[in-house]
């Protein structure tokens, strides 16, 4: 079975500063959900990743992680707010 994933297009959508500025905020939050559902399914920090012992070194505070994984949240909190907007909706700040 192949699969192709067809994401929503966004090349037309261009985020604000401010919604750039929101995206570290929000990837941060993106990594505490993560985190927060991994610790209700029964994983804990480990060293290296163990599925079987449900060991993950990702599940520390956002600020400990690498710049790498940060980006990777970073991506996915990009993503949503652009298929946001690209479903016609608007972010506004907040008055």
């Amino acid at each position: 079975m192949s699969y192709t994933p067809k994401p929503i297009d966004v090349s037309h959508v261009m985020l604000s500063s401010q919604l750039n500025e929101l995206i570290e905020r929000v990837a941060e939050n993106v990594h505490e959900l993560w985190a927060q559902q991994r610790v209700k399914d029964g994983w804990s920090w480990g060293p290296k990743r163990d599925d079987a012992a449900k060991q993950h070194p990702g599940l520390v505070p956002y600020s400990e992680l690498s710049d790498s994984e940060k980006e990777y949240d970073r991506i996915t909190t990009r993503g949503v707010l652009e298929s946001i907007l690209a479903l016609g909706y608007r972010v506004e700040p907040p008055r």
